[in-house]
């Protein structure tokens, strides 16, 4: 059931990502958003604005070594939270959520970083722009010389990971430690005692 919703959310963002970049493949085409135009949803409080990102969240750049590194770390931590989420299958139902949502988030930026830029013929392998849309107008804050009037341009997969972390706040109690996650790897407290008076 987990497995499935994450895939579904994961459909959810590609097809959004695709009606807003646009593609042609297999006689099929959809031409997609001009690069940054925008168009109101909620009047301008919430239209969609399409923007590539080449690095991470909140558009925070790393060059292209670091690029490198961020899409395979992507790689990794993404095999990491499908493993978890499969090991914690029979845990609370919240943590199980959050694990879902935020394995959904991470696997949908995944693919634009490893793939968009083969598949649409700009980059190499893992050197692909993730695709942003979502913007949401709020109210201006100011802290010191820091000014913000717009929340930073966002995706649903970006939108699953925040989701995901909120839930995982919410029962944080009720993660598992990592010995009942991996208990072939990390000892429970109780056998580091034993180990200990050994």
């Amino acid at each position: 059931m987990f497995f499935t919703t994450s895939v579904l959310l994961v459909i959810l963002d590609q097809v959004t990502k695709l009606w807003i970049k646009g593609f042609s493949i297999f006689g099929i085409s959809h031409q997609g958003f001009d690069y940054g135009e925008i168009v109101q949803v909620l009047g301008s409080t919430l239209t969609f604005t399409f923007i590539e990102n080449p690095g991470m969240a909140w558009g925070i750049h790393f060059g292209f070594i670091g690029k490198f590194f961020l899409s395979s770390f992507s790689i990794i931590a993404s095999i990491i939270l499908a493993i978890v989420l499969y090991r914690i299958r029979n845990k609370h139902l919240g943590v199980r959520l959050a694990i879902t949502f935020i394995l959904a988030g991470a696997f949908g930026n995944l693919i634009d970083r490893v793939f968009y830029g083969v598949f649409f013929g700009y980059a190499p392998l893992l050197y692909g722009k993730v695709v942003d849309f979502i913007q949401v107008d709020i109210p201006d804050i100011s802290i010191g010389s820091y000014h913000l009037n717009t929340f930073p341009v966002f995706n649903v997969a970006d939108s699953c990971v925040t989701i995901g972390i909120c839930i995982l706040l919410i029962f944080f109690n009720k993660v598992p430690q990592m010995h009942e996650i991996f208990p072939k790897r990390f000892k429970s407290p109780s056998e580091k005692t034993e180990k200990t008076e050994d």
